[in-house]
């Protein structure tokens, strides 16, 4: 039987976290995207207010808790490891008419990389925007999220 090349299960096929100890720490960075659509009418509301809520300022709101996640991705995620954060930003922007584009970009040197703390930090400033937004619709969609890039480790992928 051809051995499983999923890096999270051990050679009996259990969760595993994987054994990083023998890696070299290296610069690692990773960026990832997420967008949040609006309805039409929604859309021109958010950009009248200048994008604040009855809660108060979204983007603002969304960049911090988008930086929060970023900080606790391995409470959230079973497998992944604890990273020292060297550098977190979040930039949200209208994306056409009705949709805003979150980018997450994360930096550590480590002996693992941080894709999945990125794809966190933008997922959570999305559902952040969406729960900011509500009252006006519940029909604002998220996603898609997705890793744009990420620089280190054993190959880079994409652009960071």
């Amino acid at each position: 039987m051809p051995r499983n090349t999923l890096t999270h299960l051990d050679a009996d096929g259990r969760p595993a976290m994987v054994d990083i100890s023998g890696k070299t720490a290296t610069p690692r960075e990773a960026l990832a995207t997420c967008r949040v659509r609006f309805p039409a009418e929604v859309a021109r509301q958010l950009k009248r207010n200048g994008l604040r809520s009855a809660k108060g300022g979204i983007v603002d709101t969304a960049i911090i808790a988008g930086t929060m996640a970023v900080k606790r991705t391995h409470e959230l995620i079973p497998f992944c490891h604890p990273l020292p954060i060297d550098g977190c930003r979040l930039n949200v922007e209208w994306d056409g008419d009705t949709a805003l584009r979150i980018d997450c970009q994360v930096r550590t040197t480590h002996r693992t990389g941080v894709e999945m703390e990125a794809l966190t930090g933008a997922t959570v400033a999305a559902l952040t925007v969406y729960d900011m937004c509500k009252a006006l619709s519940h029909a604002i969609v998220l996603g898609p999220a997705k890793l744009v890039g990420k620089r280190g480790g054993k190959r880079d992928v994409g652009q960071v």
